[in-house]
């Protein structure tokens, strides 16, 4: 499956990471390669908990536009 994250550096340095498509699923890392590989293992763990619970896994709805500026 392919998510959404949205990334953003905080006023410590730190690369935040959430993902959208699925709620209060975030981390965050010192390098944004670590923040990624950190996000990877969340969903990883936020999608065993939903079939472990057998709740529905959301689908990423987000598009993809190219706007030329």
């Amino acid at each position: 499956m392919k998510y959404t994250v949205i990334i953003t550096k905080d006023e410590d340095g730190y690369y935040v990471v959430n993902v959208p498509a699925l709620p209060g699923c975030f981390t965050q890392g010192k390098t944004k390669k670590e923040a990624l590989i950190n996000i990877k293992e969340a969903i990883r763990a936020y999608i065993e908990s939903l079939k472990k619970h057998n709740e529905k896994i959301p689908r990423d709805n987000a598009e993809e536009i190219t706007v030329h500026a």
